[in-house]
């Protein structure tokens, strides 16, 4: 057993703001009684999951009044995008669907807690540094505990054939280096996914002077305004056929992972805005088979209502990839783009905002 699954409080830790606060304040308990077992009854073991505000708001008004409907509390986007695919007819589909999230969907829910003092739940806890308030986690036992399956192995180069994103490998940074506390605990608001936020990251941010003009080349020139970066500079990436949803005979449930398969399609961008402008963006399968929640009830799950391929924003970015090799290694390349034969028959309709048709295919380029 490792040191951060066991529980230690490290004395030097009383002597810390936080270590100033009464146990009995954050996390209940009687610690008048000397019977350590029923002093312990009530007790709390994580006071920010059910209350942001009330464990963290007296010292962190506006964090916890944000962060208590951000989206890695809420996980708003992943209920609604479930809830969608669902037989409007069956009026009892959210109480079918109520169990299936909480034992599956809702292990992923990010306390203020599950961030800076212990690992989330989805892995069994275990604190980060015996107790003490970590303000900037380390991205290995924290950011990739819920998101190690796909996004953090992108990004370390731990997926065989691929290459660690340059950030990682050349610049050394970690998540937090693009993906800051703002964008961690901003509200929801509008935001349908985390493409709405206003404080998400983005390459002007670092790139300033390819945007501006003053470091550039004929290809930033020619596609900077129409495409997004990834589309030239990102390697393929994961694509899922389903949910880590699994339960056995007696109704215990489990996580499972099908299929995935490596995969790079351009797609029309359905939501351009003055943030994302781009005609063409990357797009990925998302998980939606229509049998993942079967467990539960009939009739829970449909493509019509929603696409099954969506924007991406793949962490295997390089200088030079195959796209970018050469103009005709994309141009007239229609393998790249998502079209109607890459989807499973029925699914046309449901995508139709992101699946390019050929006319909208650029044209090879003679003598390139």
């Amino acid at each position: 057993m490792e040191l951060y699954q066991k529980i230690y409080v490290d004395p030097a830790f009383l002597e810390t703001d936080h270590g100033q606060i009464p146990c009995q304040d954050c996390h209940g308990g009687s610690p008048g009684d000397g019977n350590w077992q029923t002093a312990h009854t009530g007790l709390v073991r994580d006071p920010s999951l059910k209350s942001p505000a009330g464990a963290c708001g007296d010292c962190h008004e506006e964090i916890a009044a944000s962060a208590v409907s951000s989206l890695h509390y809420t996980l708003a986007p992943v209920f609604d995008a479930v809830l969608t695919r669902t037989d409007p007819s069956d009026l009892t589909v959210g109480e079918k669907l109520k169990p299936a999230m909480g034992r599956h969907c809702g292990s992923c829910h990010a306390s203020c807690g599950q961030c800076h003092i212990s690992r989330p739940d989805y892995v069994k806890g275990g604190f980060l540094s015996k107790h003490h308030f970590v303000k900037t986690p380390a991205m290995e036992t924290t950011c990739a505990s819920c998101h190690g399956g796909r996004v953090f192995a992108e990004f370390t180069g731990e997926n065989e054939d691929f290459s660690p994103d340059l950030h990682f490998e050349d610049e050394e940074m970690a998540c937090t280096h693009c993906h800051t506390g703002g964008e961690m605990h901003a509200a929801q608001g509008k935001a349908s996914n985390r493409f709405g936020l206003k404080q998400r990251p983005g390459c002007r941010q670092c790139h300033a002077p390819v945007f501006s003009g003053e470091a550039t080349n004929t290809a930033h020139e020619n596609h900077i305004e129409k495409l997004d970066c990834r589309v030239c500079h990102a390697q393929a990436y994961k694509n899922c056929a389903s949910c880590h949803v699994g339960t056995d005979k007696q109704g215990l449930p489990y996580f499972k992972c099908k299929k995935t398969e490596y995969g790079f399609k351009i797609g029309l961008n359905p939501d351009r805005s003055p943030s994302r402008p781009w005609e063409y963006v990357l797009v990925r399968q998302v998980p939606v088979e229509p049998d993942t929640f079967k467990f539960y009830g009939a009739g829970l799950g449909r493509f019509d209502s929603r696409p099954t391929w969506k924007p991406t924003s793949p962490h295997t970015i390089l200088k030079e990839t195959p796209q970018n090799r050469s103009c005709n290694h994309c141009h007239g390349n229609t393998a790249l783009f998502l079209t109607e034969e890459d989807l499973a028959p029925g699914r046309a309709a449901a995508n139709k905002n992101v699946l390019v048709p050929l006319d909208r295919i650029p044209e090879k380029i003679p003598d390139n």
